[in-house]
């Protein structure tokens, strides 16, 4: 929200505020990606120690294997899926925010879900 303050002066209205949002907001969350750094603890550490037992974790991994199989596809196809299904966003306003052609998310939406569709069917036979 700070980077969308500080470029608020940007705004030129092209698009809707909330992709003009959306926009900074993904390129923050690529920006940070990039950056990222491989944390690892100890299984001794307090961290470790904090983490929940089998019968706790049952409730919290309910759409695990889903989400497994979101963070396997490519950034383009996770974004366009995420943009679409679960922030409801239009594909018009998704090839705003992703800076593509509207026939591009398509093809990442139907890709994706073709890619999901092929883990699960993979992850079903072993």
């Amino acid at each position: 929200m700070v980077n969308a303050y500080v470029a608020s002066g940007s705004f030129r209205g092209k698009s809707s505020f909330g992709t003009w949002l959306f926009r900074i907001a993904y390129n923050c969350y690529i920006d940070r990606l990039r950056s990222r750094k491989l944390l690892t603890a100890s299984l001794d550490s307090p961290q470790a120690q904090s983490i929940a037992g089998q019968e706790a974790s049952d409730s919290s991994f309910r759409y695990e294997e889903l989400w497994r199989a979101i963070l396997q596809l490519p950034e383009k196809e996770r974004a366009a899926l995420l943009l679409f299904y679960m922030e409801d966003r239009p594909v018009k306003e998704i090839a705003a925010i992703l800076d593509i052609p509207a026939g591009s998310v398509r093809a990442y939406l139907t890709r994706g879900r073709y890619h999901i569709k092929s883990y699960y069917e993979t992850w079903k036979t072993r």
